[in-house]
């Protein structure tokens, strides 16, 4: 559509991933909506040079670990609603440049 922006095989800013319960995080949406289920693992693959994620919890059934393949930390969880980051993909991993309320382990 004339309202999605895709930039050197970067996400499509304008998709939105709605993930609910256990599974991948995706690198193709700039956005994940996360919907848990009860204690949900996540996880989230490597991006491209410069990729810019955001994850943010929307409806609250119990918290989110995800897990990045390759992550500056160990994992960041998501416990309430409004919980979120934005992660930015460079030098083969992911990094958390903003967070609101999510812990990083």
């Amino acid at each position: 559509s004339a309202d999605n922006v895709q930039i050197n095989a970067t996400p499509v800013f304008g998709l939105t991933q709605s993930l609910s319960g256990a599974g991948a995080v995706d690198v193709v949406s700039a956005i994940t909506e996360v919907t848990t289920t009860g204690a949900n693992a996540l996880t989230l693959a490597d991006g491209v040079e410069g990729q810019l994620k955001f994850i943010i919890h929307v409806t609250d059934g119990g918290s989110s670990v995800i897990t990045p393949t390759n992550f500056n930390d160990s994992t960041i969880t998501l416990t309430n609603v409004g919980d979120s980051v934005i992660c930015l993909f460079t030098n083969s991993k992911w990094y958390v440049v903003a967070k609101e309320g999510a812990t990083l382990a």
